[in-house]
Parts: structure tokens; sequence; C-alpha cells
């Protein structure tokens, strides 16, 4: 069993994120889901990103290391939705008890002085993706590989962004159930 922290994507905490904390649950993982919005919820990516900028990009990680840190000596993985990925890979990247790293739909920037030595990490990812294009997922898996970190990539070819969100225009359902197939091995292997 693992110890999960799921942290949402841009639109806020939506019926989709606790969908996916469900998920997670039924296979036998403790999952928390924290809400850094605060009951905020966006019904577009534009709506969200006004609700990420208003909050502030040092809010969101101080809300996100707060909402993680009760959990955080269990050895957590670190999971999450699109922005809710940037902020796990940051608080994984600087926990030395990490457990893993579940990335889905983005990746976020890497500090030079990253290190997480045999950290799992699966990024899950549309192919191609317009806010995770090409050239940044290559300099993203060569930063995150310099951490020591063991990446593994999972590219959907077609699929939209947010594909693991059925209430989104994005939403491609088999893409979405190799990737829950897939993040479902890595936790139970991490766990």
């Amino acid at each position: 069993m693992a110890d999960v922290v799921l942290f949402h994507s841009a639109y806020g905490l939506r019926p989709a994120v606790h969908t996916a904390a469900e998920r997670l649950r039924a296979a036998g993982h403790q999952v928390h889901v924290p809400d850094l919005y605060d009951g905020r919820t966006a019904g577009t990516v534009e709506e969200g990103m006004e609700i990420k900028d208003d909050i502030g990009t040092d809010e969101l990680l101080r809300r996100a290391v707060a909402s993680a840190a009760p959990y955080s000596d269990k050895g957590l993985v670190y999971a999450g939705f699109s922005l809710g990925a940037s902020l796990a890979q940051t608080l994984a990247l600087g926990d030395v008890k990490a457990r893993g790293l579940l990335l889905l739909h983005g990746t976020g920037d890497i500090a030079d002085d990253a290190s997480s030595p045999g950290l799992p990490v699966q990024l899950h990812v549309a192919d191609p993706d317009p806010f995770e294009p090409h050239d940044w997922q290559t300099a993203w898996y060569l930063r995150i590989g310099r951490t020591g970190a063991d990446a593994e990539v999972f590219p959907y070819a077609g699929a939209g962004h947010l594909y693991t969100d059925p209430e989104l225009p994005d939403y491609d359902a088999e893409a979405a159930e190799t990737t829950w197939r897939i993040a479902l091995a890595f936790l139970d292997e991490v766990g």
C-alpha cells in the first residue's frame, strides 16, 4: 500500500480528482487530496490560470507543503495533475523520504542542485501536448536523470492534455485506462 498525496490541476479540486483518488483507494492505497484553491474551481484552463495567478505560485507551494507535511514522515508518493504534477515534483525532489513521484499531464522546473537518488518517477503525458512540448520533455528527462531519479515516460499519441478527466474535451478513455493500469502497478511497486 502506498501513501499518496494527489494534487489537483489548475482547474481546482473537481470531481475527476476525487474519482481518481477513489480509484486509488479501491486498489488499497491511502490517498490525501488537498484543496489548494480553497473551494474555487474553474470551467476553463484560462479561468484556472487566473485563480492560480490570484493565489500566487509561492502561496500554492506553501499550501502544498503544508498539506503534505502531516503525512511526509511515512514516505509519501507525490502525485498530481498538470499544475499539481509540477507541485508534486517540487515536493518529491525536496523530500528525502519520498517513495515515488507520479506525474499526470505535467512536469516542472528542476533546480540544478536537486538530488533524489533512486526515486521512482512516472510521467504520463499526451503526445503532442501543448503544455509539455517535446523539447521541454527532453530537457526535463535529462534534468530528472541528473537528480538520480529513475524516470519512465509514457506518451499517449493523440490524447488531449488532461486526457484522464472525463468531464473535459481532452478526455481519451483508452489512454486514461492505460494510464491508470500502469500507475496502479507503479503504486503497488513503490508502496
